[in-house]
């Protein structure tokens, strides 16, 4: 199985730990409702719990790869690969549309991931809701 597919899989399950195994040390992950990024492992390991957590009906619905270079086929590969998983979710039973686009380090890891989700009643409620279970936690 390939990272991508553990990655998927990992969510999927629920399964937090094999979720942070898949994930670089150096990791940044970019909130859809934050305007700074979250860095390293340890920092987005605790908010994927939360979202683990606030999530309902939580599915991939489309799977998208790309490793094609920025100038097009005919330029050498200059980055490494990146997947987008689009989901479907509720929060607080407000229905969610969602993408997750990852990308990988040499080692195979996820090096980013950006979030983005719609429509905006339901990101402010996402925002909401983690955003105090991120501060219950004390981050």
């Amino acid at each position: 199985m390939t990272v991508p597919g553990t990655f998927r899989a990992a969510v999927e399950a629920k399964d937090l730990a094999a979720i942070t195994r898949a994930l670089d040390p150096g990791i940044e992950f970019h909130s859809p409702v934050m305007v700074k990024p979250y860095h390293g492992r340890d920092a987005v390991t605790g908010l994927l719990r939360v979202l683990l957590e606030v999530f309902e009906d939580f599915r991939y619905t489309d799977e998208l790869a790309g490793t094609d270079p920025p100038g097009g086929l005919a330029q050498p590969l200059a980055q490494p690969p990146t997947q987008a998983l689009v989901f479907s979710a509720r929060v607080m039973g407000k229905a969610l549309q969602g993408l997750d686009l990852l990308r990988f380090g040499d080692t195979g890891l996820v090096t980013g991931l950006t979030v983005m989700v719609r429509p905006l009643p339901a990101a402010m409620t996402l925002a909401r809701v983690v955003g105090h279970r991120m501060e219950d936690q004390g981050a």
